[in-house]
């Protein structure tokens, strides 16, 4: 029997960072604000100070917060330009793997129809390279994720847009933990293989066709199904799948609306 498919444990560090996170984020704790002492955070949240030292590592790498010798740790300046940042916790359970499955269902669409329109003959060459990498690699017995992301950053590259590139690229970090776990639960069943080969297919010979409308659509619908097969493997719940479809729907049927609109 395949083992199941295991998540991240999150850490204490994590969670109280991104409590701590929340509190900044909402105004609780204001610009200038110190923070309560480590051994006093350690006490209101039950945890050791190495855990609340861990956290505190992670508030200063997002510039949430600074350390004053002498006089403790201070909520940071509002920057005036915010840089992009995931919670950590996108990282470390199945509910936010859905989470970032929906940012890839809705950024995807719009990359492969762009990519239909502006595609070079050399990177179609490299998809079609591409995707006979990540048949090698489930050939091999690997999980085939880096050559997954791969394919999907040549399309990103094939928009002409740097702006895709740069945010695939920044994506990918918390992509990849989510392409394992639909890959992982894929490589399960051969017809969930199958199916993802047909989708990859479909998406390249589109992009090669020039046709951005059918570029959209294969590309939205691999991502739709890869949620499906994520309900079907028992990843996640059917009632998770069904409010994600709920809010689909209405976008479905905008877009049948618009079918013969001049």
């Amino acid at each position: 029997m395949t083992a199941p498919i295991r998540l991240a444990v999150e850490r204490l560090s994590d969670r109280l960072a991104v409590q701590l996170a929340m509190q900044i984020e909402s105004g609780i704790l204001a610009p200038g604000d110190r923070l309560p002492t480590e051994h006093q955070l350690a006490a209101a949240h039950g945890v050791s100070r190495t855990v609340v030292r861990e956290a505190m590592h992670q508030l200063a790498s997002r510039a949430l917060v600074v350390a004053r010798q002498g006089s403790g740790v201070f909520v940071a300046p509002t920057p005036a330009h915010q840089p992009l940042a995931f919670d950590h916790s996108v990282l470390e359970s199945v509910q936010s793997v859905v989470h970032v499955v929906e940012v890839r269902r809705v950024l995807e669409g719009e990359i492969a129809a762009l990519a239909a329109e502006r595609a070079t003959r050399a990177q179609i060459a490299e998809l079609r390279r591409a995707l006979k990498s990540i048949d090698v690699a489930v050939a091999e017995g690997r999980d085939g994720v880096a050559e997954d992301l791969a394919f999907h950053r040549i399309i990103g590259e094939a928009t002409g847009n740097p702006q895709f590139r740069l945010l695939l690229s920044f994506l990918e970090q918390y992509l990849r933990e989510g392409m394992r776990i639909t890959r992982g639960n894929e490589a399960r069943r051969r017809d969930f293989m199958l199916a993802v080969q047909r989708e990859h297919r479909a998406v390249l010979e589109a992009i090669a066709a020039r046709d951005p409308a059918a570029a959209r659509r294969h590309a939205t619908e691999h991502i739709l199904h890869g949620e499906q097969r994520l309900v079907e493997g028992g990843v996640i719940s059917r009632q998770r799948r069904q409010a994600a479809l709920r809010v689909v729907a209405p976008l479905n049927l905008a877009k049948k609306s618009l079918k013969g609109v001049p």
